[in-house]
């Protein structure tokens, strides 16, 4: 693990500190950006293992204690219950976490006063482990490790799969990649690779699968552009978008109305010459379009404006292909985002929807005759997906479906059960549906 040469106890309150503000509502992302650039890898190791087994270790810590203790000190003994109540996939022996976290209470003057405490309840799940784990079994929180109102709502839009869902939204992802045709071939990347001395296997039309993950400076060519990080999942909707519209004359013009942080709109351009408008609401997220642009050799124009509000940024202009990634519960992607699942609210859904529902109405006037709408979301729940596009089409007669993926779930690799109707491989959870504009 990143980070073995610094003190473990270090590490667990860098991990602790992510989970604490994860608890408070916040991502864990600027809760990461906060740790000390040299320990920050194995907390966020550490944290997103945590973060997997939070249901798990907050059902242990009410059998250890009836009243838990100040926030900080909670997200220290909760990190190590969700570290070690799994010996078989501890990071370290359970004694060893347990002792640094005790060590990790005793060296934090907010924490210093709770150590005995911390001690006492640790020490007590060594000796009664399997008995504390059963008593927490019926809990179907601690047993999914989910909220349980995701539980019910997966529950009841996907009755045969929920199961098979929630164990794969339980594992680690892998890094894929997304080879730049520009830059060459696919099969040429995966040379490169193994000349580098890392395994992977192709995913898709253009993805990489590695067999395990190197920071991305490590890659071969990326900072000239030969490859990106991107889902396979993800990577569907250029393949989407452009299905039919290569065959023109013209280059098409396609707007990607939520693009932040580029990922799709670079892979569009990649894979054909187009006039494209790239959207982001933010201005620095717009800033992120540009550079991992430049990076790739690519060029689109980027524009910071809200995609509901085309009367503040469309030209009049009608657009051949239209990208709407929008804004969603991200619960198809809590693989490589754990803190998602504990972030979210169930009314969040229904906010959300409202969102994309705008989205969908504003921007569909903008595509020309016979042009295609791509709606995607990174989320399992059918509200975001087919119940969303099912409300939509039945109130615009001019919309059609086209042959669409649907709903995608996240799925895991070896040793992992596939899930129905799913892509081969491994990838995230999606929904995608294609609409094609018949008006004359």
């Amino acid at each position: 693990m990143a980070g073995e040469s610094l003190p473990l106890w270090r590490q667990l309150q860098a991990a602790a500190s992510v989970v604490a503000a994860v608890r408070a509502g916040e991502s864990a992302t600027p809760a990461l950006d906060r740790v000390r650039p040299e320990l920050r890898a194995a907390a966020q190791a550490l944290a997103f293992q945590s973060l997997r087994n939070l249901g798990r270790a907050e059902a242990l810590r009410r059998q250890l204690a009836k009243r838990p203790p100040p926030p900080a000190s909670d997200a220290l003994l909760c990190t190590a219950l969700a570290l070690c109540w799994d010996e078989a996939h501890s990071p370290y022996a359970p004694f060893t976490l347990v002792d640094q976290a005790v060590e990790a209470a005793k060296r934090d003057p907010a924490m210093r006063a709770q150590q005995a405490f911390i001690n006492a309840c640790l020490r007590r799940f060594l000796r009664e482990r399997a008995a504390l784990v059963a008593a927490t079994d019926p809990d179907p929180v601690a047993l999914w490790n989910h909220p349980r109102w995701w539980i019910e709502r997966l529950r009841q839009d996907h009755p045969d799969q929920w199961q098979a869902i929630l164990r794969a939204s339980n594992q680690p992802a892998p890094m894929t990649l997304r080879v730049n045709r520009r830059r060459g071939t696919r099969d040429d990347y995966l040379a490169a690779l193994a000349l580098a001395g890392m395994a992977a296997q192709p995913v898709g039309e253009d993805g990489v699968v590695l067999q395990s993950a190197v920071p991305v400076q490590a890659l071969p060519g990326f900072a000239e552009g030969r490859v990106s990080v991107q889902d396979a999942g993800a990577q569907l909707a250029a393949e989407l978008l452009l299905d039919g519209l290569q065959q023109r004359a013209d280059p098409p013009r396609i707007l990607d109305a939520c693009a932040a942080p580029g990922g799709k709109t670079a892979h569009i351009l990649e894979r054909t010459d187009a006039r494209l408008l790239a959207l982001d609401v933010d201005p620095a997220r717009c800033e992120r379009i540009r550079q991992n642009l430049q990076r790739l050799g690519l060029a689109a124009e980027v524009l910071a404006a809200d995609a509901a509000l085309p009367d503040k940024w469309w030209d009049g202009q009608p657009f051949d292909a239209i990208l709407l990634d929008a804004p969603c519960t991200a619960s198809g992607i809590v693989r490589r985002h754990p803190d998602v699942r504990w972030l979210r609210r169930e009314s969040d859904i229904a906010q959300l929807a409202a969102q994309q529902e705008r989205l969908l109405a504003s921007l569909w006037p903008l595509l020309a005759p016979g042009g295609r709408l791509v709606y995607c979301t990174c989320s399992v729940f059918k509200a975001e997906g087919e119940r969303q596009i099912e409300s939509f089409v039945a109130h615009n007669t001019t919309a059609v479906s086209r042959p669409s993926p649907g709903h995608l779930m996240p799925q895991g690799g070896a040793g992992m059960e596939p899930v129905r109707d799913n892509l081969s491989g491994d990838h995230d959870g999606f929904y995608y549906s294609v609409l094609e504009n018949r008006k004359a």
